[in-house]
């Protein structure tokens, strides 16, 4: 299997000029860990993680010296040291736009990445998520969460035509939901395995529209079925 297969198609995305307070609202509201910051071109220019909020002024969080020595107090200025990097982490604790604390090196991958090279990436880094880039434009996003669905439905492998047969029933599934009101399930809820369609949606949903999913797959053609997977809804803490 390939990015393709499983990746996050609709995603979530800033600006470089979002404010940091934005970008830590769509994060919290969201549920997800990471953002990528696309320029007007929608080419990927950086990732906002929430490692990067993690030490931030207006939390009281900010990396500081030690105020009766005056010596650095953190493990990471003892490995850091250097001018530049005190004031990228300056920046980074102050900085008001996506652009000021974003990490602009990120490691990304195409659309015909294999997951094994994915899952590879994901490791070594130490990241949860790696953006998919085709022709230097964003085209979706892959994350650890996608990489376990596709071992859910990993029965068996897949041969050349099948593989592509499965994409194509995948490509005309998401086209098909896209734009449907009804529909509150992502791409990356959606995996084709052998013409066998598995979709997870959150427990909480009507069971309408659950129906409505399982009917719009098996009208694609080349579909051979459609299991179901029931997730437990998110939790959400009563406002204060």
């Amino acid at each position: 299997m390939r990015a393709m297969d499983v990746m996050t198609t609709n995603v979530i995305t800033v600006s470089p000029d979002t404010s940091v307070q934005e970008v830590a609202k769509i994060l919290s509201e969201r549920g997800i860990s990471g953002v990528p910051v696309v320029d007007a071109g929608n080419r990927l220019v950086g990732i906002v993680s929430e490692g990067d909020l993690l030490h931030r002024v207006e939390t009281g969080t900010e990396r500081r010296p030690d105020r009766r020595t005056g010596r650095r107090r953190s493990w990471w200025l003892d490995s850091v040291g250097s001018d530049e990097e005190l004031a990228r982490h300056y920046v980074k604790s102050r900085g008001r736009t996506a652009r000021d604390v974003m990490t602009s090196e990120v490691t990304y991958v195409s659309d015909a990445t294999e997951l094994a090279e994915i899952a590879n990436l994901l490791e070594t880094k130490r990241i949860k998520r790696v953006p998919v880039v085709k022709d230097g434009k964003l085209i979706g996003i892959v994350s650890r969460a996608n990489l376990v669905r596709a071992l859910a439905t990993a029965g068996s492998r897949l041969s050349g035509d099948n593989a592509t047969d499965d994409r194509t029933i995948r490509h005309n599934l998401l086209a098909e939901l896209q734009g449907q009101e009804w529909v509150h399930t992502w791409a990356a809820d959606i995996i084709v395995r052998d013409g066998v369609v598995h979709i997870w949606v959150s427990d909480d949903r009507p069971l309408e529209e659950r129906q409505a999913l399982r009917v719009a797959a098996e009208n694609i053609p080349g579909v051979r079925g459609v299991e179901e997977h029931l997730v437990p809804a998110p939790i959400i803490p009563p406002p204060f």
